[in-house]
């Protein structure tokens, strides 16, 4: 019989999270706090980028026992650092025209007030994935709205789907594919039931969205 993991205390909770995040060297810990409620961990503070925004989200994600987070991080982007949107516009196209796993001919790139919006369409999910990472480490960069979707893909069925995620679950060493609901409908994946962690929620949605003729995916999962 399989042991269910102790739940850690808020305390404890606080301190993994604050270690994980202080553990990677691109992150600055001294201007980020970390407080737990009932489990919940809150994110505050200010980091100097939105790439590092996205890095102490990804380490509070990491630690385990983390079952839901909130972040209410500002990026406080430094005077020499700063850009203007037109400046941002040309980072972001130049960026993306050299990149190949990123599909050029219907993206549509529009920069407000240094947060980056993309709009297009793709035939992968990666695909939408690389543009964001592409642009999220660029200066001057605030955030960004990936608006990218996914083309159908005629002849592929909802039960095509159904199974191959399921087989896709069940060979998976990551993914408890007995806890995890799958529904498809009109080539939208919606999964739900818990997951051990946020890793495996992630590698959950990454494997739906890899298979042919998923066009968005819905991960209702809970961490527990």
């Amino acid at each position: 019989m399989t042991t269910k993991p102790k739940t850690p205390t808020d305390s404890l909770l606080q301190e993994n999270v604050l270690a994980e995040v202080s553990f990677d060297p691109s992150i600055n810990a001294n201007d980020i706090g970390i407080t737990v409620a009932k489990g919940i961990v809150t994110l505050r503070g200010t980091v100097k980028s939105y790439a590092e925004k996205v890095l102490v989200e990804q380490a509070a994600k990491r630690v385990s026992g983390v079952h839901a987070f909130t972040e209410e991080l500002k990026v406080d982007i430094p005077q020499f650092h700063r850009r203007d949107d037109r400046d941002i516009a040309e980072a972001v196209l130049y960026t993306l025209k050299w990149d190949v796993t990123v599909v050029h001919d219907s993206l549509v790139v529009k920069v407000e007030n240094g947060i980056v919006t993309l709009e297009g369409q793709a035939e992968w999910q990666y695909q939408i994935n690389s543009a964001t990472r592409a642009v999220q480490n660029l200066t001057g960069v605030l955030g960004v709205d990936n608006l990218m979707t996914l083309h159908a893909r005629p002849g592929v069925t909802n039960n095509d789907i159904l199974s191959q995620l399921e087989r896709t679950f069940k060979r998976s060493a990551e993914i408890d594919a007995d806890r995890i609901k799958i529904e498809v409908r009109d080539s939208n994946v919606t999964l739900r039931g818990t997951v051990h962690s946020w890793t495996e929620h992630d590698d959950a949605t990454r494997a739906a969205y890899s298979l042919p003729g998923v066009t968005a995916v819905t991960n209702l999962t809970e961490v527990f």
